[in-house]
């Protein structure tokens, strides 16, 4: 699990309880790893039998495996107990804890980091609770679980193995104490949360983002993802960046083939290094720093290829030095491109924030920051009214509670910049002289 940002936002809407007692093991018990067909029929037949919400939680190898796949699944649910399985040796052999728990509400923490794993196996979610997501609601500066344990339970809990290797097999006996304290009071904190949640009467908004999480479709994948590599900004060649790219597109390929992370199987500096110092062969290639090494050495021909790649692109293929703009460009660039809407942007932005401090809410979790620039980037026919833009929210994806607190306040500072005259219609004082 991850434990969440600890994003800033308004001031906490309670003060945090002391921790009076430090969770160090669960009560019952560290439990098995499970890994066969019949401990998963067992621990499915249990959960089934058991009642209330279940809390589930995941645990990857980023860092360390090119997949984000889970290497261990927790599972605990009031009257059944806790269960650690292991998803890799028989993953087909997972369809009764699938079945069994296909129908009552999950609890996560940061659900939209576990879900993709889960479902990746066959897990289906149909009720979620996010106990991150309800902190954000609740106005929470500190939204990881350690800290949200500490203030709505009282409870220290143990952190320290979430960013371990956890495809190593055997996994050490701390590992698992952890993994197991990750979900041993889960439940209790989704109670504490909704009865925080009724209180302020951000219950239903709660809901509405659930669901949201729920149904949102994956994010499609970023186009030129070569030019994250770190320091690619400091290039201006672009038979160089041509390079980077092919190198990058080199390692990507070894790395998802041997289930490795890329930075593993070569780190970002010797990436530019190479496609600056353009060797041509496997000596040349060898004296850079990083290439030197034994395995360096055994997988030089591939490098070397890439490099041969980009030597041979015509100009006319070439990347160019700026990734090609896709959506909306950067909002401080509005004045030159969309006066209008850079306008509406500076009274509509500065209304958001007001509401968002009013009920203590995150900007981005009050309305997310793109749902906001394509509104002021496109506007609404004038004079706009709290349904127009609740209209054109809803076409966005924002959910009701979103447009309810919004829609007719940006409504009316939309109609407070057609009042003003625009800058792209005033003539300049020299020709209305002349």
């Amino acid at each position: 699990m991850t434990s969440g940002d600890e994003t800033t936002g308004p001031s906490d809407p309670t003060p945090p309880e002391a921790v009076t007692e430090p969770l160090l093991r669960p009560a019952e018990g560290v439990p098995p790893v499970l890994t066969s067909a019949a401990e998963f029929a067992a621990a499915a037949e249990s959960i089934a039998a058991a009642h209330g919400p279940i809390a589930v939680d995941t645990e990857r190898a980023s860092g360390y495996r090119y997949s984000q796949r889970a290497y261990l699944i927790q599972i605990r649910r009031t009257g059944a107990g806790t269960f650690l399985l292991d998803p890799i040796e028989e993953p087909a052999a997972l369809a009764p804890v699938i079945e069994a728990l296909d129908g009552p509400e999950w609890v996560l923490h940061a659900a939209d980091q576990d879900l993709p794993c889960l479902r990746e196996v066959g897990f289906v979610c149909r009720e979620l609770y996010d106990t991150e997501l309800a902190g954000r609601l609740l106005g929470l500066s500190k939204v990881n679980l350690a800290a949200m344990v500490a203030e709505f339970l009282g409870l220290g809990l143990v952190k320290g193995h979430g960013a371990a290797d956890w495809s190593r097999r055997p996994l050490p006996a701390d590992w698992l104490n952890y993994a197991a304290l990750d979900v041993e009071v889960l439940v209790e904190l989704r109670d504490a949360m909704d009865a925080a949640l009724a209180a302020a009467g951000k219950d239903q908004w709660a809901r509405e983002e659930f669901r949201f999480v729920l149904e949102r479709p994956p994010a499609p994948p970023r186009p030129d993802r070569w030019r994250k590599t770190s320091n690619i900004h400091t290039i201006k060649n672009v038979r160089t960046l041509a390079a980077i790219r092919e190198l990058w597109t080199a390692r990507e390929e070894l790395a998802q083939r041997r289930d490795v992370a890329p930075g593993r199987v070569l780190p970002d500096s010797a990436i530019v290094t190479a496609a600056t110092a353009n060797p041509t062969s496997q000596a040349e290639l060898t004296r850079l720093p990083v290439f030197g090494g034994p395995r360096q050495r055994r997988q030089a021909h591939i490098w070397l290829r890439a490099l041969d790649r980009a030597r041979e692109l015509a100009d006319a293929d070439l990347p160019p030095r700026r990734s090609p703009t896709t959506g909306l460009p950067p909002i401080n660039r509005w004045d030159q491109r969309n006066p209008d809407a850079a306008a509406r942007a500076a009274r509509v932005r500065p209304v958001i924030r007001e509401i968002a401090e009013a009920h203590q809410v995150p900007t981005e979790n009050l309305l997310a920051p793109e749902v906001v620039r394509q509104l002021c980037w496109e506007g609404v026919p004038l004079p706009a009214t709290a349904g127009s833009v609740a209209a054109r929210q809803a076409d966005e994806g924002a959910r009701r509670w979103q447009r309810d607190l919004t829609a007719a306040a940006i409504a009316e500072a939309l109609n407070s910049v057609d009042a003003e005259p625009s800058a792209t219609n005033q003539t300049p004082d020299a020709e209305r002289r002349d």
